[in-house]
């Protein structure tokens, strides 16, 4: 007998917590089943349980369902449960209730002032803030809206509210600030009750720029704010807020604090007592007030945390004498150190992310000191910076008082706290280190923001690094929420720079408000990709007036002619060719990388505009799309499909981008696939092209050059970092060089996630397993095996369910499985056969390996043939719907 039941049911698009940060929050269910290839037929929705409000849904959409409930109200806490009926007519039990909590204000609800220090003693000052309060009866609920210029932890009554750090994160500060809300109703006690606010400046104080051009774009001083909602059992309430009552301190044991800098820590300094009822804070002095500025809203996305801890591998003794921790994994966190010595004592912490010559390599960190110094209190203290982060493989340690134990040290990680989807695995070590790398260094990376590097001083949220590495974000992770609070951003900052996207967002870069072909496309890429991999139209619809603007901005630029030439552009950035201190001269002419990517945005508002019903937006951006095609094709490519260029970007943009006619794309590829043998199998690639040109080869059918591309060793490739030793995905082919010295450029990352955008096609071609409609709910499972892999597999947490794909050679053959979640289907594409669809459940196949260079024809029963060496003939039926491929 079979069974069906909801798994999980969640609001909106955070996965910690059913956080409604809006009245209608959509609903997505996921549904487990072992009736082979169920459908939703419709789904039932209960708000507040049995006694509460039903609704009935027929439809078979099951993620982001529109709210069918009465708009929630502020400080609302509801519970949420579904049930479905299949096709089959058979209806599941009910969900476990999922708790709805509302975090949003209501229009003018926001009272809470920025308080801060009133007489700080320098700049980026931190400190603490505190009040008291009195709670008049039993409470029914209490709900805490906190917010920073600059970074912050509660505490109530002496307890932390929540383990999120470097809160409320970083957004365009000038246009948007997010605010958290807590529930800290277990925290309160009838009668007296305190709250205590610690900050850091963070981002808000930091100074931006390079090479001592480098000033503050928010402000001098941090600032926080809160406000406490208290309902009570009555049903009344009470709210208290940050204000001119609230007394503040720069006391307590952190000195100072920075982004780049790092921390100073005296645990001498510590306060006792300071976040609780009765502390005697009669020596502190009345807070500075500002009025907020914008209005927070309600945070977009899951926050940082602590998401791991790291033991230290190795302690070395480098040759100059000095004392390094190695933790074996770059990564992005900071120390926790248990130590006990003299009062008074400094041990002070360096981060680097490799070695050179034996001692710790701190050239690539430019002005960032990356620097913690903890001061001994005389007993035993346990120092972990509160409100900085640091990108790192190795840190140098001095002061420590007697024998450094490695037990004593650990590393902490930090980052937003996003779940994983997407797994990788095949038979090849090397491949899977390397997917290994883009995992770590996109948690590196995806720190409140998504940034290019987590070490230097930069860390900023490049538009270039994330456009092309979306689709492997979103495969490996659920970045959705995190993605589109991002996005938000973008919009912000280009609608204050004439629908020009800057180079970084948060714009903070006194000279990145130029548009740029790839970096301002993420406008149009991101929120498309978003809608591909989660199904999330609401996030296309709030981007589309942004996705307009952009190529609305680039096209008149373009001109008459259409064509966008003559101006900055950063092209194929870091191209293996381009000399160390010139990282955009790259062998493909700028001119053609954005005018290749005018056509792809401009599709992709017309696309955008059709999925919305903005018709008349649709006709026109297809057809200006068009003319802009015909004329790049004209400008670039010669009469004998060649591109001006000669060079591996220039063809894998022409195929994957679909700029050209059949014809021309399959003389592409071969051409293609002949520059990259005689390279030698060696990428060619810089940021614009490496993301592609595995797709570009395989769709004209040149899967066994990117296979060869994938599995090259020598530098430049994927794997060459790995070979020595790399454990994430580096900024430059060659950041270190065959020698073991540091790539001599100024820029130069050891953690920067962009060539890491191969990971996606990994997943979808090496293993098979592809989006076909958005959010999966339709599935491509079509492997792409590759000479020196004999098994590759992938899983990926789709919105409907997790879904599997993967393959098996055998003794001349493949076995390829596959598992589809309930409610979706998938196309199969197996050897070129015709394709055919499948429902859910687990199916298997039997099949020729397509390695061995077979030929085909059709054989007089009507079924596929396939002649291998010319020796011997597999017959086989091409009817999969059953989920097998019978040989004969």
């Amino acid at each position: 007998m079979h069974s069906t039941r909801v798994a999980a049911v969640r609001v909106e698009r955070r996965r910690d917590g059913a956080f409604a940060d809006t009245p209608t929050p959509r609903l997505s269910w996921t549904v487990e089943s072992s009736t082979p290839g169920w459908l939703q037929a419709a789904a039932e929705v209960r708000l507040d349980g049995a006694d509460g409000v039903t609704v009935r849904l027929d439809t078979a959409e099951s993620v982001f369902v529109d709210w069918p409930f009465a708009p929630l109200r502020p400080h609302a806490r509801h519970t949420v449960e579904a049930r479905v009926t299949g096709v089959d007519g058979v209806t599941s039990p009910w969900s476990d209730p999922v708790e709805v909590r509302s975090v949003f204000l209501a229009d003018g609800e926001w009272r809470a002032a920025f308080v801060g220090l009133a007489e700080p003693s320098g700049a980026a000052c931190p400190g603490l803030v505190r009040t008291e309060f009195d709670v008049a009866g039993p409470i029914a609920s209490a709900l805490l809206y906190t917010t920073a210029h600059g970074v912050y932890q509660v505490a109530v009554n002496g307890v932390d509210v929540d383990d999120a750090v470097l809160k409320p994160g970083w957004t365009s500060y000038q246009y948007r600030i997010e605010h958290d809300a807590v529930d800290v109703t277990g925290l309160l006690t009838a009668g007296r009750n305190a709250i205590g606010i610690r900050f850091a400046g963070g981002w808000w104080t930091e100074e931006y720029g390079f090479y001592g051009h480098a000033r503050r774009v928010y402000g001098d001083q941090p600032a926080v704010a809160a406000q406490l909602h208290v309902t009570y059992a009555d049903g009344t309430s009470e709210v208290v807020a940050t204000g001119p009552d609230w007394r503040g301190a720069a006391a307590g044991p952190l000195v100072s604090s920075g982004i780049y800098a790092g921390e100073r820590i005296d645990a001498r300094r510590a306060v006792p007592g300071w976040s609780e009822v009765g502390f005697d804070d009669s020596g502190w002095s009345a807070v500075s007030v500002a009025d907020a500025g914008v209005v927070p809203e309600p945070a977009a996305a899951e926050p940082v945390r602590r998401t791991q801890e790291v033991p230290v591998r190795e302690v070395i003794t480098t040759p100059s004498g000095r004392t390094v921790l190695d933790f074996g994994q770059n990564l992005v966190g900071r120390l926790r150190l248990r130590v006990a010595g003299p009062a008074g004592q400094v041990v002070t912490v360096r981060h680097a992310e490799v070695l050179e010559h034996g001692e710790l390599a701190v050239r690539p960190l430019r002005a960032a000191r990356a620097t913690d110094e903890f001061v001994l209190s005389g007993g035993e203290d346990v120092f972990e910076p509160e409100f900085t982060f640091h990108g790192f493989r190795y840190a140098e340690v001095t002061g420590w008082p007697g024998e450094l134990v490695p037990e004593a040290v650990a590393a902490v990680v930090v980052g937003s706290d996003l779940r994983r989807t997407g797994r990788f695995e095949c038979s090849n070590d090397l491949v899977n280190r390397l997917h290994e790398n883009v995992v770590w260094g996109m948690r590196g990376n995806f720190v409140s923001i998504p940034t290019d590097c987590p070490q230097r001083d930069e860390r900023l949220g490049w538009t270039g690094d994330i456009q092309v590495f979306s689709p492997a974000a979103c495969t490996l992770f659920d970045a959705d929420a995190f993605l589109a609070g991002w996005l938000r951003d973008v919009a912000a900052e280009q609608a204050a720079n004439g629908g020009v996207c800057p180079f970084v967002v948060p714009h903070v870069l006194a000279d990145g408000d130029r548009p740029a072909a790839a970096w301002g496309d993420a406008a149009t890429v991101v929120p498309s990709v978003l809608f591909e991999r989660f199904g999330d139209r609401r996030a296309l619809g709030e981007q589309y007036p942004s996705m307009r603007a952009w190529v609305d901005a680039v096209l008149r630029l373009a001109g008459e002619r259409l064509l966008w030439e003559g101006s900055f552009q950063f092209g194929d950035w870091l191209d293996p060719d381009a000399p160390p201190d010139q990282p955009g001269l790259a062998k493909v002419g700028s001119d053609i990388v954005a005018g290749a990517y005018l056509v792809r945005s401009t599709r992709l508002v017309a696309d955008a505009a059709a999925e919305l019903g903005h018709t008349a937006d649709a006709a026109r951006y297809g057809e200006l799309a068009e003319r802009v095609r015909q004329a790049w094709v004209r400008e670039y490519t010669t009469a004998d499909d060649r591109m001006v260029s000669d060079a591996q970007t220039a063809y894998a943009l022409a195929i994957a981008f679909d700029l050209v006619d059949a014809d021309a794309g399959a003389a592409m590829g071969d051409r293609l696939a002949e520059l990259v043998r005689r390279a030698g199998f060696h990428i060619g690639t810089g940021f614009v092209g490496t993301p592609i040109i595995a797709d570009a080869l395989t769709s004209t059918g040149h899967a066994d050059v990117a296979g060869r591309l994938l599995l090259q060793t020598g530098v430049p490739s994927w794997l060459y970092p790995v070979t020595m030793g790399a454990t994430t995905i580096w900024e430059r082919w060659d950041s270190m060089l065959p020698d073991g010295t540091i790539n001599p450029g100024e820029m130069t990352s050891f953690n920067h996630y962009a060539f890491g955008a191969i990971a996606d096609w990994l997943h979808r071609r090496l293993a098979g397993l592809a989006p076909a409609a958005p959010g999966y709910r339709r599935l491509r499972i079509a492997p792409v095996p590759v000479a020196g892999i004999d098994h590759a597999s992938a899983r990926q947490e789709t919105p409907y369910g997790p879904a599997e794909a993967g393959w098996t050679a055998e003794a001349g053959r493949l076995r390829v499985r596959a598992v589809i979640p309930p409610n979706t289907t998938a196309t199969v594409e197996l050897l070129g056969a015709e394709p055919v669809d499948v429902g859910s459940g687990t199916h298997d196949w039997t099949i020729p390996d397509p390695r061995l260079r077979c030929t085909v024809r059709r054989c007089p029963r009507g079924e596929s043939c396939r002649r291998f060496g010319g020796h011997h003939e597999v017959f086989w039926c091409t009817n999969t719907i059953a989920g097998v491929l019978r040989l004969g």
